[in-house]
């Protein structure tokens, strides 16, 4: 019996922080820079063993769970999402999301988010859900990117 593979999304960028500046407005410092809305509501990423979001009506959304923590290095969560964007609380079925952060040089840092292990989710969805986070990513990406410009520009 053969199993569906399905190619992770990679997306690399550099900024100009160190690694463990990169690594800590990418998770401590999320809620500056997550989309804050989904929808009608917003939403502020927050950790702790878990990755939720808090929506301005006070309700929680699991994101996913940390799997990995190594600070200033990388870290890898669950993605507990499912095809229709909605939470998914069978983590058997979630895909993961790692980030690395790599130096380049003095106060340079490679960050590489790699989305991973879709198949584990029920097709159709797992296609629709790679497709989607594929485009949606590089939005993400972006805006931390534009994070860690005023960040440096404030010190």
């Amino acid at each position: 019996m053969t199993s569906l593979q399905i190619a992770p999304v990679r997306k690399t960028l550099v900024v100009q922080a160190t690694a463990h500046k990169a690594f800590e407005v990418f998770t401590a410092g999320i809620d500056r820079w997550w989309p804050k809305t989904h929808g009608s509501r917003s939403s502020s990423p927050s950790w702790g063993g878990r990755w939720y979001s808090r929506h301005a009506d006070g309700a929680e959304a699991v994101v996913g769970h940390v799997l990995v923590w190594e600070p200033a290095r990388r870290f890898v969560c669950s993605w507990e999402i499912s095809a229709d964007w909605k939470p998914d609380a069978r983590a058997v079925f979630a895909s993961e999301v790692e980030v690395r952060f790599v130096p380049e040089g003095p106060g340079t840092t490679r960050v590489e988010l790699e989305h991973r292990k879709f198949e584990r989710m029920a097709a159709p969805g797992s296609a629709k859900m790679r497709n989607d986070v594929d485009g949606g990513w590089v939005k993400i990406l972006e805006l931390f990117a534009e994070e860690i410009s005023r960040e440096g520009s404030r010190t």
